[in-house]
């Protein structure tokens, strides 16, 4: 899940008039350096088991949060137990369909770690918390650290959910911790999302079944500066910040209505219905125009046209819809004009940003494949990994072109890829790879 950023100097990779705020380093969030799925440079197009491979490192515990780089280091979280499951709960792993309340009342350790980007050795690894969670994850797809971090290049924040919130240097130091109230989330499916860094604030959304809010924190101090409730049911979207006009906004994707909200102030700028139950996708935006998407029941994409106010629903501010073929689980990848989404059942789709009019529309890749991971692009290649440890890597434009199918055996991918300076790092259930051409 899911497991979510100057805009002259790089437009070209977004896409002509794209608004998106950036950072300066590779990958700082879930969605990377321009927060729609897109790398600056290039990345290895083909590897295996024994091919380009730079180093692989086993993981302890579970965690499916996509890992955040800065310099020279790679941040992730995950949750090792300390004792066994009791008898009889559901257990982890293998088959399909739901499966909600895996490990729930096991005790286990929230652990953020530090890694050399360059050789995968442990820099810091430090317990955030030990914790007894009052609910499970989706036996299959979800862990208690599914919650991607993100960095500024001074701290780093891990983000737990019901767990609460950690920031600490990019040394691993504790600057500051902050608890919430355990979340109530559908069918016991888990919590995944990611924080948004909103200049010196940090925006979480904790959208469940019972009180669901939208909260501003000091960054710095981690005190809380605004809350806002949301009639919504749970969702998994993560807040985007956008930029239009000046105007800088928080966008959350959710059931009952899309909505943005001031990050100085929490008010509600504007608000769009139109989307269909369980929301995953995060929100990508370009051109004045943002696009979000739902893929379960009443599936939608919508295009809505930056700078309206109020309630947009049923209007001209909404300027083109999509109900087929929408992704469930993985966020879009937006580039270039075009917008690529991949459904659960590996299906993909190339759309024209600007019309909503298809290139090409729920294309079936070399074989059966699933994904809950988000595809990324580097270099004119899209990265799509798969839940059977297939990689396939197919060339964007207009045409649908697969440029290779890479295997690492026996692996399984629910985190997402992630690209800097020409390497690709992938997170499966057991490991990290670092993918470097050789």
């Amino acid at each position: 899940m899911p497991n979510k950023l100057g805009v002259l100097l790089f437009s070209a990779a977004l896409g002509a008039g794209a608004e998106t705020v950036l950072s300066p380093d590779p990958w700082p969030r879930w969605r990377g350096p321009f927060d729609n799925g897109v790398a600056r440079g290039d990345a290895p197009t083909e590897w295996s088991d024994t091919k380009n491979v730079a180093w692989k490192v086993a993981i302890p515990g579970r965690g499916f949060s996509t890992p955040v780089i800065w310099g020279d280091r790679l941040f992730l979280t995950t949750a090792v137990p300390t004792e066994s499951a009791p008898a009889g709960q559901p257990g982890e792993g293998g088959g399909r369909g739901a499966g909600g309340g895996a490990a729930a009342g096991v005790e286990h350790k929230f652990i953020v770690m530090a890694l050399d980007r360059r050789t995968g050795k442990t820099v810091w690894e430090a317990v955030a918390t030990v914790a007894r969670p009052h609910e499970g994850y989706h036996r299959k797809y979800g862990s208690f650290a599914s919650n991607s971090p993100v960095t500024d290049g001074k701290h780093l924040w891990a983000f737990f959910g019901s767990r609460g919130i950690y920031c600490y240097t990019l040394d691993g130091r504790l600057v500051w911790k902050k608890s919430f109230r355990p979340l109530k989330m559908r069918n016991q499916f888990g919590e995944g999302t990611a924080a948004v860094l909103a200049e010196d604030r940090l925006i979480l959304n904790f959208d469940d079944e019972t009180d669901s809010f939208l909260v501003a924190l000091d960054k710095t101090t981690g005190e809380e500066l605004w809350r806002m409730a949301r009639d919504e049911p749970s969702s998994w979207a993560p807040p985007k910040l956008v930029e239009h006009d000046g105007v800088k906004q928080i966008v959350v994707s959710a059931t009952r209505k899309v909505r943005s909200y001031d990050p100085q102030t929490g008010k509600l700028l504007w608000e769009c219905g139109g989307l269909g139950t369980n929301v995953i996708p995060a929100p990508v935006d370009a051109d004045g125009r943002l696009f979000v998407m739902s893929g379960h029941r009443e599936p939608n994409l919508l295009a809505i046209k930056l700078g309206g106010k109020g309630d947009l629903t049923g209007t001209d501010a909404v300027l083109w819809t999509n109900q087929r073929g929408n992704a469930y689980t993985a966020s879009p990848v937006l580039d270039g004009g075009k917008l690529y989404f991949v459904t659960d059942n590996g299906m993909l789709t190339c759309l024209d940003a600007a019309t909503g009019k298809p290139y090409y529309a729920q294309v079936r890749l070399p074989k059966p494949y699933n994904f809950k991971a988000s595809p990324v692009a580097a270099n004119g290649k899209l990265y799509l990994a798969t839940e059977q440890g297939d990689v396939v890597v197919v060339k964007m434009g207009e045409k649908f072109e697969v440029l290779a199918t890479n295997t690492l055996t026996d692996q399984f991918f629910v985190a997402s890829p992630v690209v800097a300076d020409g390497d690709l790092y992938l997170r499966s259930h057991e490991n990290v790879y670092c993918i470097r051409q050789q």
